[in-house]
């Protein structure tokens, strides 16, 4: 059994997502989102976003902590703010001894929805569907659900390679 924290970072609404896995079946925890002020400085809302993911990791007690990468957002300003909120969060998991895996949008909707260019409400679709929630989650919430969920299957995939095959730089090498 582990516990699988999902994080969806933004400087205004940061997305977290709780999955626990059991075998190869996955449980939805829960999820939400840490709403910073909007009229707050920038130092004020990372310091919401850090305290807000620190409280979620003592509350679910996660043994892995998957965020988003960086992106390059609609202005170099924005993305930057993004970089804040993004490190705050990994940094409230590093200080409570989370190791942290990174994964790009494409991928994460990839692994979820099939398609890298998915729009949000199917991301939200296939999170209620392969979680059987009785509700879409929120967008920013099934966003780091999703981030969890693509997580566990890279994590799950990369054990079966590596229990089949030795692989050095990308090319197999024989097995032992």
């Amino acid at each position: 059994m582990a516990i699988i924290l999902g994080i969806d970072p933004g400087s205004r609404i940061t997305g977290f997502g709780v999955i626990e896995v059991l075998g190869s079946n996955q449980k939805y925890i829960g999820s939400g989102c840490i709403r910073t002020d909007e009229k707050a400085s920038l130092a004020h809302r990372l310091k919401e976003i850090y305290a807000g993911v620190e409280e979620i990791i003592e509350q679910f007690n996660p043994v892995e902590f998957a965020i988003e990468k960086i992106f390059m957002a609609r202005s170099a300003e924005s993305s930057l703010k993004l970089g804040h909120a993004r490190g705050v969060a990994m940094v409230a998991g590093v200080n409570k001894g989370l190791p942290i895996y990174e994964y790009e949008a494409r991928k994460v909707k990839q692994a979820v929805v099939g398609k890298g260019s998915a729009k949000k409400d199917q991301v939200q679709h296939m999170v209620q569907t392969l979680l059987k929630l009785p509700a879409k989650p929120q967008a920013d919430a099934a966003d780091a659900l999703a981030i969890a969920i693509c997580h566990i299957n890279t994590t799950a995939n990369m054990v079966r390679i590596s229990g089949a095959n030795r692989f050095r730089r990308g090319r197999f090498v024989g097995t032992d």
